[in-house]
């Protein structure tokens, strides 16, 4: 038997089975490529740790952070309020868990509730201050 003949055979035999494994993995991950091309382009893929800092909202689902009372102040313009409205904002931001800002702001942007500007730049150095961390926490994984 022509060993020349018999090598060709075997690496051809190879190359189908390596072929074969390729095309089972990428018909088995296609879903989850399809999920994962819907999330943002910035993902860092810890999806639940995204969103909580992330000021776009997924949903209309409101979420309360034990704020109800200032729905009151939907639709009122943030320079129109008072020292009292501006007590209650204070009273809610200021005892908040700051992993918790990004979602009360689109909570707020759902409830059409405006901020004053001196807390709303508050917040929002909270929220790009916590994404940068989380940035840089995962560039030294990597």
């Amino acid at each position: 038997m022509n060993w020349s003949l018999f090598i060709v055979f075997a690496i051809l035999i190879v190359l189908l089975c390596f072929a074969g494994i390729y095309i089972r993995r990428v018909n088995r991950d296609e879903p989850y490529l399809e999920q994962k091309s819907n999330l943002p382009a910035d993902c860092c893929g810890a999806h639940a740790v995204c969103e909580r800092d992330s000021l776009l909202s997924r949903t209309d689902e409101i979420i309360y952070f034990d704020d109800e009372e200032l729905d009151e102040l939907a639709g009122i313009a943030a320079n129109e309020y008072g020292d009292r409205e501006i007590k209650m904002i204070e009273d809610v931001f200021y005892t908040m868990r700051e992993q918790d800002v990004a979602g009360w702001l689109r909570s707020l942007q759902l409830r059409n509730i405006e901020l004053p500007e001196h807390i709303r730049d508050e917040a929002l150095f909270i929220v790009t201050e916590r994404r940068q961390t989380r940035l840089e926490n995962n560039g030294r994984k990597d």
